[in-house]
């Protein structure tokens, strides 16, 4: 059984997934398995794999199921006992794997960490801003404005989703997010300042390129969490006052685009969230409709 099972998800990468297998077989830490589960692609994806079929185990899912599907089907055919995922555009530094291992043995206190990162937009280096600040330790409140954990960046313990659970797959966008906030609430998570991993952005097929009002799904995952009843008073008071602050800003976008029904929904919420009592209106709101009808770019 091998250490560490690395999954990559791909769906129409042809451009991007030979390099980035190669920077996964080119680790100088050898211990792993290396899954690739192809979400129904329909460009050459399959053809240019055949130079590497010996060295992983590809995994085809018939038609195009989204990241969340095609990570979760990974996890169920892996068996190392930490996992690492790796995005079919993004490229690991040859360190990474060894990097990740060495901070876990010297840290035993965490059972999930993540790395520092490059970000290359069109093949030019691109700055992150401050607000991409990355921190370690009991994080969850850290967590809750935007994702600042790259999945690509991640190496995890299996125990920890078969606790949490994996990827929801109810999310066409920010199922990172929703994960990171179920593993924050209830676990310490380690950050290695080294720059591991190379972000290769500005295509079009980015789910970020895709999709508008991301944080329409951050705040059904906020929602949901405050739902499920595991966070601690300090926790639920942060993620409220976050949900406000989220849900006037939606709300104020929609207003700009006529959208007013849809704009009275989540002023409702951000007016209401301090005065629940119980889950029921939680519930109720996150089946609304408004949730699931997604806006593409």
């Amino acid at each position: 059984m091998p250490a560490v099972s690395v999954i990559i998800t791909a769906y129409n990468r042809a451009l991007f997934l030979p390099e980035a297998i190669e920077s996964v077989l080119s680790q100088g830490y050898r211990d792993f398995e290396l899954l690739l589960v192809d979400d129904g692609s329909t460009d050459d994806t399959l053809k240019l794999i055949q130079p590497y079929r010996d060295r992983l185990l590809l995994i085809q899912h018939g038609d195009n199921r989204g990241v969340s599907a095609a990570r979760n089907t990974g996890i169920a055919h892996s068996s190392g006992k930490l996992i690492c995922f790796l995005d079919s555009d993004d490229l690991w530094k040859k360190n990474k794997l060894s990097a990740q291992i060495a901070f876990l043995e010297a840290h035993p206190e965490y059972q999930i960490c993540y790395t520092n990162e490059i970000w290359l937009r069109n093949g030019a280096w691109l700055n992150q801003k401050l607000k991409h600040q990355k921190f370690s330790g009991h994080i969850f409140e850290r967590l809750l404005p935007l994702c600042i954990i790259s999945p690509s960046s991640v190496m995890l313990a299996r125990h920890i989703l078969e606790q949490v659970g994996c990827f929801d797959e109810s999310f066409p966008a920010c199922e990172d997010y929703d994960l990171w906030l179920r593993i924050g609430c209830r676990l310490p998570i380690g950050y290695l300042p080294e720059r591991l991993i190379i972000k290769r952005g500005g295509h079009q097929d980015q789910l970020s390129q895709k999709f508008v009002g991301l944080d329409k799904l951050r705040i059904r995952a906020m929602l949901k969490i405050m739902a499920e009843g595991c966070l601690s008073p300090l926790q639920q008071e942060a993620t409220k006052a976050e949900l406000k602050r989220k849900c006037q800003i939606y709300a104020c976008g929609c207003l700009k685009h006529h959208k007013d029904e849809e704009a009275a929904f989540f002023l409702s919420i951000s007016k209401n969230i301090e005065s629940l009592k119980d889950t029921t209106q939680l519930e109720t709101w996150l089946r609304s409709d408004y949730f699931f009808d997604y806006t593409y770019k």
